[in-house]
C-alpha cells in the first residue's frame, strides 16, 4: 500500500476509536492557552496550523485505552505533552533556521526569533500549569524529569554540531533524549493513570522509547531524502547545521580514506550543491538500507513490549503505529 494512503487509513482508524477523546484534548489545549492578549492569540492561531500528527496525545490515549480505559486525567495529560512537543518544535525551528513547517511559515520566519523563544516558553509554562491541576504531583514530577532530558538531548546535539566523527552510540544517546524520552513519557502516563501495575507501565514506557527512536531515524532519513512539498517542512537542515545522523555516520564508516576525505570536505561546506553530492553518495552506499533496517529492528522490538496486553483495537493501533513510524513520507 502507498505510504501516504496507509497513513491516511491509520489516521481514520485512530479517529474512529479515540476521535472524541482527541476533540476533548483539543478543547483542554485551547482553554489553557486562551489569552486576552491579541498578539499571543495571533501567534497561537498560527502555530495551531502546523500541529500535525498529534502522535504524543495519541500515544497517551491509546495506551490508556489498551490498559483500562481513558479518563479525564488522560485528556489533561495529552494536552500537556502536546504543549511540550509544540514548544520544542517552535524552539527547534529557531535553531535550524527553518522557514516552513507543515506547509506554513515557522514562527521565527513569520515574526522573529524573540517571538519564537518567548512563545515556546509560554507553551512550557502553561504545560506545567495544566499538569499541576491534577490531584497529585506525580505527573508534574515525571514531566519535569522528561523535559530535563529532552533539553539535555537538544544541548548535546548542539554541542556535537560539526563533530563529523560522531559515533553511532553517541547518536543514539542524543535521540534518546531529544525524541524518545517524550514518547516514553506519553506511554508511561497513559498506563499509569489507568492504575496499571508497574510492569505494564514499564513495558509501555519502553514501547514509547523504542517507537520514538525508530521515528527519529526515519525523520533523519526524510531530512536527507524527503520531498519538501510532501513533508511540508524545511529539509536539509541537518546537513546545513552539520548534524551527524545515522545515514551520514554509516556512510563515513564504510568509506575508504580517499572517499572519507571527500565526504568530510563536502560536509564542511554545506550548501544546496554539496547536499546534492551527499545525497548521490548516500544513494550509492548502503547507508539508507542500513538505517532503515535499524529503524525496522527497533520498531519490531517495540511491538514485543505490547505482548502482555490483552487483544484490543487500541493494542492493534499501537502495533500499527510502530510500522507507520518507519514507513511514513512526512
Amino acid at each position: 500500500m502507498d505510504k501516504k494512503l496507509a497513513g491516511i487509513k491509520l489516521h481514520e482508524r485512530v479517529g474512529q476509536l479515540i476521535g472524541s477523546d482527541l476533540a476533548e484534548v483539543e478543547k483542554v489545549f485551547q482553554e489553557e492557552l486562551a489569552s486576552k492578549n491579541p498578539y499571543v492569540n495571533d501567534v497561537y492561531t498560527h502555530v495551531s496550523r502546523f500541529r500535525g500528527k498529534r502522535l504524543r496525545p495519541i500515544l497517551v490515549l491509546l495506551t490508556a485505552e489498551a490498559t483500562g480505559g481513558i479518563r479525564s486525567s488522560h485528556h489533561v495529560l495529552s494536552a500537556v505533552v502536546e504543549m511540550i512537543h509544540t514548544a520544542t518544535l517552535v524552539h527547534d525551528d529557531i535553531l535550524d533556521e527553518a522557514e516552513t513547517r507543515r506547509h506554513v511559515a515557522t514562527v521565527n520566519s513569520r515574526w522573529n526569533n524573540e517571538t519564537s523563544v518567548l512563545f515556546g516558553d509560554f507553551l512550557f509554562t502553561h504545560a506545567f500549569h495544566l499538569a499541576s491541576s491534577l490531584e497529585t504531583t506525580y505527573a508534574c514530577r515525571l514531566i519535569g524529569e522528561a523535559t530535563n532530558l529532552v533539553c539535555e538531548g537538544e544541548l548535546s546535539q548542539i554541542r556535537e554540531r560539526g563533530n563529523l566523527e560522531l559515533s553511532e552510540e553517541a547518536y543514539f544517546q542524543i535521540i534518546d533524549g531529544k525524541t524518545a524520552e517524550l514518547c516514553a513519557l506519553c506511554c508511561h502516563l497513559g498506563a499509569y493513570y489507568t492504575d496499571s501495575d508497574q510492569e505494564t507501565v514499564n513495558q509501555l514506557s519502553q514501547f514509547g522509547r523504542l517507537l520514538g527512536t525508530a521515528f527519529q531515524i526515519a525523520d533523519d532519513l526524510l531530512d536527507l531524502q524527503g520531498d519538501e512539498k510532501e513533508t511540508g517542512k524545511s529539509l536539509g537542515t541537518d546537513l546545513e547545521k552539520q548534524k551527524m545522523t545515522l545515514p551520514l555516520i554509516r556512510l563515513l564508516s564504510q568509506s575508504d580514506d580517499e572517499s572519507s576525505s571527500r565526504i568530510l570536505k563536502l560536509l564542511n561546506q554545506p550548501s544546496p550543491e554539496t547536499r546534492t553530492e551527499i545525497q548521490k553518495l548516500i544513494s550509492e552506499s548502503d547507508a539508507v538500507e542500513y538505517s532503515m533496517k535499524k529503524a525496522l529492528e527497533i520498531a519490531a522490538q517495540a511491538r514485543t513490549c505490547l505482548n502482555s496486553l490483552n487483544p484490543s483495537p487500541a493494542k492493534q493501533l499501537l502495533e500499527d503505529l510502530s510500522d507507520f513510524a518507519t514507513q511514513r513520507s512526512s
